[in-house]
């Protein structure tokens, strides 16, 4: 067991050395932000969505925007695309589960708003599906995957790949960038004289 603590730490520091080393990733991170703000700026919101644990990060990022995340200030326009289960359960029953995300995206959505898209591998049907509706709609799309990218990766404005084939470590990539996009996000649109 000792061993194996071990083990996971070190291949966890290992992954966000690579990540602390990229600078491609931290260049990306600064033009989601922009991207970001200007749609909120501009009176547009956020939309996330994922499955599973990715579910989990789109609820959990757009609750630190409406809510706070280091100080509190005016809430920010973002919605988690995951958590209305009779939407969810409509759609999956009258269209099927691969679009579950991109009918939403077609009734809410709009020019100038942003996608925020959340699939390990890349390649979930329904993040793919509501990637490809938020194009048609002039919807920016900001997609974090692994480190392969997927299908999604072709579609996204922004596409974080974390460095790393394996879930947990993808998953705790995300975690780290979606905490940083937050952070800056609040930072920039509603400036505080203490970060």
């Amino acid at each position: 067991m000792k061993t194996m603590i071990a083990a996971e730490f070190d291949r966890a520091l290992a992954n966000f050395r690579t990540m602390s080393q990229d600078v491609m990733l931290a260049e990306s991170l600064q033009q989601a932000v922009l991207i970001c703000c200007k749609a909120l700026n501009d009176g547009g919101k956020l939309m996330l969505a994922g499955n599973g644990g990715s579910a989990a990060d789109a609820q959990h990022w757009a609750g630190e925007l409406v809510s706070r995340f280091y100080y509190d200030r005016p809430g920010l326009a973002a919605v988690a695309l995951t958590t209305d289960t009779s939407i969810l359960t409509a759609i999956g029953n009258d269209y099927g589960y691969d679009y579950v995300f991109a009918r939403q995206i077609e009734a809410l959505g709009k020019a100038g708003d942003v996608f925020i898209a959340i699939s390990t591998s890349g390649n979930s049907p329904n993040i793919v599906n509501a990637a490809e509706a938020a194009h048609e709609r002039g919807i920016k799309v900001i997609g974090f995957t692994g480190q392969g990218g997927g299908k999604l990766a072709t579609l996204c404005d922004i596409c974080f790949r974390v460095p790393s084939n394996e879930t947990p470590r993808i998953q705790e990539g995300h975690e780290f960038i979606g905490h940083m996009l937050c952070a800056l996000i609040e930072a920039r649109v509603f400036p505080h004289e203490n970060i």
